[in-house]
């Protein structure tokens, strides 16, 4: 609890702090007064006021929700497939979203967010249902290897389909050069709301499951044994980890690595109990995210560089670190 209790904290200073950083730095007096002082004439607190409320206070929220959410899956997926390396990418989530964009922009020639955002996340959703469908037919169902190979066959087949589209369409390949970087900016609260939603459903959905995923660790048998529902467990908890890393996925395009990186700084600090793993996992997704944000609005001013190429520039050394010293066991 007292772990928790630090990294909350440690979250509201960056959430603070990202109300005041970027390319026009506002100091705490203007962010009290952007977010609760009253209407005013003054061309300049009528300036602090739109920088806080229109831009600042949308992408740290946000940040804060995509960060749970990616760190809860990315610990979740750990979970599931007892495999260390495995991300929420591993089910197709994010190439069926990437598709699901390139194809209703090419289509229907979309270009606002908040209207192709919806095809994303039943992109997603789509390529989650279908590769557990595909991992529980045959031989081999309901093995966590299974489970690794048919997302690893449906990623690779949406990922050459998205670039079959995309080249054939010069403004589906523009818009998926920008989505696809991955970032927290220039999304209003007419998606972020409903993103949140899926979001909250999938926390209440993997909360369910989170002492039975501590029970599969030990293995399916020694699991059924203790009276774990296998079928329906793995199914509960797969949904959740579709309506998490794709309403994130959906809303910010894909964040490389961050789900992977933050389940295993849980692991180390909370240990391998999952009733901790999974909060430690989301909060510090929603640090970490949040921060390489924050950051990018200060390593290039006056421009901005995206939260995702942060996290992927962070989270490779981190992956090829632990390689390296030998840290990939079982999850």
């Amino acid at each position: 609890m007292v772990g928790l209790g630090a990294i909350t904290v440690v979250l509201m200073v960056a959430a603070v702090l990202s109300l005041g950083v970027g390319a026009r730095a506002l100091s705490p007096g203007e962010v009290w007064h952007g977010l609760f002082g009253a209407s005013d004439p003054d061309q300049k607190s009528t300036e602090v006021r739109l920088i806080v409320q229109t831009v600042r206070v949308p992408r740290t929220v946000l940040a804060i929700v995509a960060g749970i959410a990616l760190g809860v899956a990315g610990a979740l997926i750990q979970g599931y497939t007892r495999n260390p390396i495995a991300d929420s990418g591993l089910l197709g989530v994010n190439t069926g979203a990437s598709f699901a964009v390139v194809s209703a922009i090419s289509l229907f020639g979309l270009t606002d967010p908040f209207q192709y955002v919806w095809f994303a996340f039943v992109g997603a959703g789509i390529a989650g249902v279908v590769v557990f469908g595909l991992s529980s037919i045959g031989r081999g169902a309901g093995n966590p290897l299974t489970l690794a190979l048919a997302g690893q066959g449906v990623t690779v087949f949406l990922a050459a389909m998205t670039t079959a589209v995309a080249l054939s369409d010069k403004a589906a390949l523009n818009a998926l050069r920008f989505w696809n970087v991955g970032s927290v900016a220039g999304v209003r609260f007419d998606v972020i709301w409903p993103v949140t939603v899926f979001v909250g459903a999938g926390l209440v959905l993997a909360a369910f499951t989170l002492p039975s995923v501590n029970l599969l660790n030990l293995g399916d048998d020694v699991a059924r044994g203790l009276g774990v529902n296998i079928t329906l467990i793995r199914t509960v908890g797969i949904l959740a980890i579709t309506l998490l890393a794709g309403a994130a996925t959906a809303a910010c395009g894909p964040i490389a690595f961050l789900g992977l990186m933050v389940a295993h700084i849980a692991r180390y600090l909370a240990g391998p109990d999952y009733r901790w793993l999974v909060p430690y996992a989301g909060l510090l997704g929603a640090v970490v995210l949040l921060v390489c944000d924050i950051v990018g609005r200060v390593v290039v001013r006056p421009g901005e560089l995206d939260a995702g190429v942060l996290v992927a520039l962070l989270g490779a050394p981190f992956f090829a670190a632990m390689v390296w010293l030998g840290k990939f066991k079982s999850a």
